[in-house]
């Protein structure tokens, strides 16, 4: 009682790392060497009904993605989540006994998406379960003629639409979030106002660029905020225009929606979708498609709800620890009025925010000094969403 009531007023850190405490519902705590990794404070005999409580949920769960998770190591019969004072739970009933033990030593613990939804299994000590409809909350997969419980439709992204998820088998990476379902969660729930997430056009025509100051370079900058870059190319014909390729058409669809009418360079951006479905291979196309430079090879998620539309402030990471505040200004100073900055050290890693007079200012910085080289380090830019520093 102690710890939690001091920790009300006090954030307690872990190495960085903000951390959070609550009760358990456990009395006690008993270890268990042949538990191999599993719960270590649950002792219940086997069975082949899993009771999985997700923790740090920061994405929906559904049946259907239970399914496509546990359905790997043998026939599931039936699912039936809900919600309890512990969290998102579900109740998971398999065909056999072993298929159960299997999904349980291979699952227990691991996150389904990267960094979030950690699956908590336990066994049941149900014998069968109950499931009185098919919808998105309760499935039996033995009787599709089980009645829907028809309910209100919501007028936001249906989470529960399969087609949104895509799930790799054991022994991959656990499953990537359908990029929608990742963006809309990162967003809040719904998409920007515009995106769809059915996209599938990839290749972007930029246009009314600055031809003296632009180079491929300067465009993945700026582009690779909202998604990976597969290629660029400037047109020699128009050296005004240029074509960007980006990874998927969700990822397309971000970049129009924040970018078109920015101030680039002097220039006001033109973005709209290219009538070339891709970038073919050649030497004046710009190949970033293995660069690691990309953003989005990994903390998709957090990369997502940094998408935002150019800002005055610029958020710089990956900088060297002895980096002083004044070099910093002086690296970036050529691009424009800096009104203020703040050098600051989060999860024991560097950081800096840097505000512009205005957002083209901002831009300019960005496109020019992201992935430049500072004191040895290859720093990273990013706008910030911060209103002031």
């Amino acid at each position: 009682i102690s710890a939690i009531q001091y920790y009300t007023t006090i954030q307690p850190s872990v190495r960085g790392r903000n951390v959070y405490l609550q009760y358990s519902s456990h009395q006690e705590l008993t270890t268990d060497q042949s538990s191999h990794g599993r719960n270590p404070d649950q002792q219940d005999e086997p069975n082949r009904i899993l009771l999985v409580t997700v923790h740090h949920m920061l994405y929906p769960m559904t049946v259907e993605v239970l399914h496509q998770v546990f359905s790997p190591y043998g026939f599931v019969e039936k699912i039936v989540t809900f919600q309890k004072t512990a969290g998102f739970q579900a109740l998971i009933q398999f065909q056999s006994r072993q298929s159960a033990i299997q999904a349980a030593g291979a699952l227990h613990g691991r996150n389904i998406y990267d960094g979030c939804c950690q699956l908590d299994i336990q066994y049941s000590n149900l014998s069968e379960l109950q499931v009185h409809y098919n919808n998105d909350r309760s499935r039996d997969f033995t009787n599709p003629s089980l009645p829907t419980e028809q309910r209100p439709r919501s007028s936001q992204l249906g989470y529960n639409d399969p087609s949104l998820f895509g799930f790799q088998q054991p022994g991959a990476a656990y499953g990537q979030m359908g990029q929608a379902a990742v963006i809309a969660a990162a967003f809040g729930g719904t998409l920007p106002p515009g995106v769809t997430g059915t996209n599938d056009r990839c290749t972007l025509i930029v246009s009314n660029l600055n031809s003296d100051k632009i180079d491929a370079d300067k465009l993945f900058n700026l582009f690779s905020i909202y998604g990976n870059i597969v290629r660029i190319k400037v047109l020699r014909n128009k050296p005004d225009h240029a074509l960007v390729q980006m990874a998927d058409g969700l990822q397309a669809e971000l970049a129009i929606h924040y970018l078109k009418g920015a101030m680039l360079l002097g220039q006001k951006l033109e973005v709209n979708f290219s009538k070339y479905p891709s970038i073919t291979p050649a030497p004046d196309a710009h190949d970033y498609s293995t660069s690691n430079l990309n953003r989005f090879n990994s903390n998709v998620a957090k990369n997502y709800r940094h998408c935002c539309a150019p800002t005055k402030i610029i958020h710089i990471s990956a900088l060297s620890p002895e980096i002083s505040e004044d070099a910093i200004l002086e690296h970036l100073g050529e691009h424009g009025t800096i009104v203020k900055s703040k050098l600051f050290e989060a999860s024991g890693k560097t950081q800096a925010l840097v505000q512009f007079e205005s957002e083209e200012e901002a831009t300019e910085a960005l496109v020019c000094k992201h992935a430049s080289k500072l004191e040895g380090s290859t720093i990273r830019i990013s706008f910030s969403q911060m209103q002031n520093i």
